[in-house]
């Protein structure tokens, strides 16, 4: 019989040339990154994306994750100038506690509403005289 297949390549064959260092076992990825398209019902959480982004950050080649990972190119290089922005608003932040200026000013609020409290429970108990009514 008449043999068309194709002749076996690195495409059809799921076999890519490889760097030094993957092809002498060192493994360029931290453990638990993502690798590979998402399946059709999965999304790009925070997480996923954030390890995705780290490796871009690491050096590794915006083509070669958008091949990898099934995604196009110019949403990797979004993700990346949104995780910069990310950093940069983190870092202009003052170094005081969030949570601590937040009780601040929460208990400054508490203070001036129980003075009011204590002032109209005076007033209550020790009514004054009342204006008089205009007729």
């Amino acid at each position: 019989m008449n043999d068309k297949r194709k002749p076996e390549t690195a495409e059809n064959t799921g076999q890519h040339n490889r760097s030094a260092s993957e092809s002498s076992g060192m493994e360029t990825v931290a453990p638990g990154t993502p690798s590979g398209p998402l399946a059709l019902s999965q999304r790009w959480t925070a997480a996923r994306k954030r390890e995705v982004v780290l490796r871009l950050l690491r050096g590794e080649s915006l083509e070669t994750l958008s091949r990898e990972l099934g995604v196009e190119p110019y949403r990797l290089a979004s993700w990346r100038e949104k995780a910069l922005l990310g950093i940069d608003t983190a870092l202009k932040g003052r170094s005081g506690d969030f949570l601590q200026g937040t009780l601040d000013t929460a208990m400054q609020r508490i203070g001036e509403l129980t003075m009011a409290n204590d002032l109209l429970r005076e007033r209550v108990r020790h009514p004054g005289p009342l204006p008089k009514r205009r007729s």
